[in-house]
């Protein structure tokens, strides 16, 4: 059997990205940075300061820094590591996790019969050749109004907690979504078509990381 296939190491601690790969047939190990996805309020440039990075550059650099962060604090030599971070962004507004249950209960309160996206950026890095990739995915989601006590409902029920845009698409948080264009498993937090055609880019066959 050969010994010399590349190893794909995930750098996130997340379950459901975990589970995606598992899915799709990756092997891959975990090597979490040592600071994951970190509570976000609300944010944005409207306060006439200097403009904040763009949705789609922000979770690329943050994906970076998350690889980046595996590869010094786990002492990664070889391997091609995956970053991925995952945001919603509302009218140039970008939502991360809520903070806690009320900063959930004003998030849904807030993307309560809108349409907003959900952006996904990943970063890979090879270490066997010196070489990186970064790109994101954007999917469209519009989400029913919610009636306040929908939205007590589900934020006492702990599932808004730890969610980009305070909810989740792969838990019960689909009823809540009227229409969505784009990749789903964007949504949930690793685009599995995008990693697919950036590990082709980066100069490997996906079929070599996948059992």
């Amino acid at each position: 059997m050969t010994t010399d296939r590349p190893q794909l190491i995930l750098a996130s601690s997340s379950p459901r990205r975990r589970e995606l790969l598992r899915q799709a047939g990756y092997r891959f190990e975990v090597k979490p940075p040592p600071i994951e996805d970190r509570p976000s309020r609300t944010s944005g440039s409207s306060d006439g300061m200097a403009a904040a990075p763009s949705p789609g550059a922000h979770v690329e650099s943050l994906a970076y820094m998350k690889a980046m962060a595996a590869v010094e604090v786990h002492g990664l030599a070889r391997g091609l590591v995956l970053g991925a971070d995952t945001v919603v962004e509302l009218g140039g507004r970008i939502i991360g996790k809520p903070a806690d249950a009320a900063d959930a209960r004003r998030i849904l309160s807030e993307l309560s019969g809108s349409e907003h996206r959900v952006l996904t950026g990943l970063a890979l890095v090879d270490l066997d050749g010196g070489r990186r990739r970064l790109a994101h995915d954007v999917t469209r989601v519009r989400m029913r109004r919610l009636a306040p006590e929908e939205i007590a409902a589900y934020v006492a029920s702990g599932e808004a907690l730890g969610k980009a845009g305070a909810y989740a698409l792969q838990e019960t948080g689909d009823r809540y979504v009227e229409q969505l264009i784009g990749s789903v498993t964007n949504v949930v937090g690793l685009p599995m078509e995008l990693l697919e055609r950036m590990i082709e880019a980066i100069g490997y066959n996906p079929e070599d990381f996948r059992e």
